[in-house]
């Protein structure tokens, strides 16, 4: 075990510094989950019809019924037409009523919304009729933010540290969460969201690569679970507090702001000791390591710290490496796919909420409330069924949930809702089984980038989740369609996958895969991400920021 590997052992694999730790990435996660979803109750429906004060001119004492009884036509249902109008005419009002209006056109001088309604996206930005697909166009977007910000932020991390990553990440999601609430234009709001989107993956991606940095192997999968199950916890506060904060701007505001809370735990917030030793930054390192040890009332003998020199940073194999041996190609691109499936109906399902029927706060809240359970359950599963199987048979139950919803009348918004929530529960617990998987299946010299390569594949899937969303104005079952097939493929492909569990894990790319078995003494080896080496049980230090 390299010098730092020792030092960290004896400071103690989860003590009260390592839980202080986890305690750090509370605030960032339920934040994290606020501006996931939060768009979502920003545009709830508000009946509208066009502006038509244009009769007002020559008919200034017409009733509101009067003017939209003259100036606006009916639908088949024989309500009044939310997206069109008669054409404005240069006549008097005994000419209109006489002969009427008969061309019609599209709203030429906006919509008019109920004035007791309190302000949203929908009626500030008008998006409705031909501009209603901005909301999801807005959402792609974000989508797309998470994306570039992994690009950005998981190098610039390597580069000058995870301490500095977290604390501009999370001055970027604070600043330009709170500059959403003062937009004056929807092509601008997308634009912060973007930003915001790449902030939340430096958040995300840094600071758990920070406390699993810091944390020893066999504690890992209780971080990891922590900031899962306070991602949950954090959908349900969504509901409750958009539900008491309607204004869409007063809400922004109340979920960015407290993100600035965590500037007042700077000076707990430690560097990576790894980091540090791999740039030679020797006596930082020490520095941070007695106090962690002290923290922990854990003692460093001196000879040990006298130990500690630079170490050369370890070279991942290059992404070309994944594709030129037969079988670590075939798990690339099985992988690959399977985390695409997965993102594509965790997202489905999550940003449908609003068109299950049902209340869209409780049925957020019931969302939150199911990933607690999926991710918990998730560690049991794995180690009773395997990664294979319980990754095959998430994947596939979640796609057919969604594919029976497309059978569901509308006017069943009860049965609709419970499908989606056992879907969303596959989904959840699918997702977290997929980065146990992938971490086993690579070898260690290509890791970082296999997982690093499914990770991209996951954030195109959360691009095209809510684009394939537009596709419901053409039929409302298309896009659960679409949604419910491909986790079924997905599935499928995993049953040529090799198990996992039990088994050692892959040094380099010219070892074999891991064998399609496992052992007898399975529960005793790996756990939820828990691995061991080749070289006796030693902590794979190249795995360190890749598990989860």
């Amino acid at each position: 075990m390299s010098g730092i590997g020792e030092i960290l052992k004896a400071i103690g694999d989860f003590g009260r510094f390592q839980k202080c730790l986890v305690l750090l990435s509370v605030i960032p996660c339920l934040s994290v989950a606020f501006h996931q979803f939060c768009q979502l109750f920003m545009v709830p429906y508000v009946p509208h019809h066009c502006d038509t004060s244009w009769i007002r001119a020559v008919g200034p004492n017409l009733t509101e019924e009067e003017q939209l009884n003259l100036t606006l036509p009916r639908g088949a249902d024989g309500n009044f037409e939310q997206c069109s109008m008669f054409s404005p005419v240069d006549w008097d009002l005994d000419s209109i009523l006489a002969y009427g209006l008969n061309h019609t056109e599209k709203c030429s001088s906006g919509w008019v919304y109920p004035t007791e309604q309190p302000p949203s996206l929908l009626t500030e930005f008008d998006l409705v009729c031909d501009r209603k697909d901005l909301n999801d166009i807005a959402q792609a977007i974000y989508m797309a933010g998470l994306l570039l910000g992994s690009m950005i932020f998981g190098p610039l991390s390597d580069r000058i540290g995870r301490r500095p990553v977290i604390l501009i990440s999370i001055f970027l999601q604070g600043l330009f969460g709170l500059g959403i609430a003062f937009v004056p234009h929807f092509y601008l709001y997308m634009a912060f969201r973007c930003v915001v989107g790449a902030s939340v993956s430096g958040i995300t991606m840094t600071i758990l690569a920070l406390a699993t940095e810091w944390i020893g192997v066999s504690s890992r999968p209780k971080a990891v679970l922590t900031s899962h199950c306070c991602f949950a916890i954090g959908q349900m506060i969504l509901a409750g507090l958009s539900y008491g904060i309607p204004n869409w701007r007063l809400l922004e505001i109340a979920g960015s702001a407290p993100i600035f809370a965590f500037f007042f735990c700077i000076g707990v917030l430690p560097e990576s000791a790894r980091w540090l030793v791999t740039k030679g930054r020797i006596e930082e390192a020490k520095k941070v390591l007695q106090k962690a040890a002290a923290t922990n009332k854990r003692s460093l003998p001196p000879e040990l710290l006298q130990q500690l020199k630079p170490e050369k940073e370890v070279k991942s194999g290059s992404f070309l490496d994944l594709f030129r041996k037969k079988n670590l190609q075939k798990v690339t691109l099985i992988m690959s796919c399977v985390w695409f499936v997965n993102s594509f109906v965790y997202y489905g399902l999550s940003l449908n909420v609003t068109n299950f029927g049902l209340d869209i706060y409780l049925t957020q809240l019931a969302f939150g409330a199911v990933e607690i359970p999926a991710r918990v359950g998730c560690i049991f599963i794995l180690q009773r069924f395997g990664r294979r199987k319980t990754q095959a048979v998430l994947l596939v139950l979640s796609g057919l949930v969604c594919l029976i919803i497309t059978g569901i009348p509308e006017d069943q918004p009860v049965a609709t809702t419970v499908l989606a929530t056992i879907g969303k529960f596959a989904a959840s617990a699918s997702y977290s089984t997929s980065f146990v998987y992938a971490a086993e299946l690579f070898p260690t010299v290509v890791r970082q980038t296999g997982v690093g390569l499914c990770s991209v594949s996951a954030r195109v899937a959360g691009i095209l989740a809510p684009l394939v969303r537009l596709l419901g104005q053409h039929h409302r079952a298309i896009p659960m369609a679409i949604f419910g097939s491909a986790p079924v493929l997905g599935g499928l492909l995993c049953v040529l996958l090799p198990e996992t569990c039990g088994t050692d894990l892959a040094d380099d790319t010219g070892d074999a895969p891991p064998p399609a078995q496992v052992s007898e003494n399975a529960t005793s080896s790996s756990q939820n991400g828990q691995v061991k080496g080749k070289g006796g049980g030693q902590d794979n230090e190249s795995t360190k920021t890749t598990y989860f």
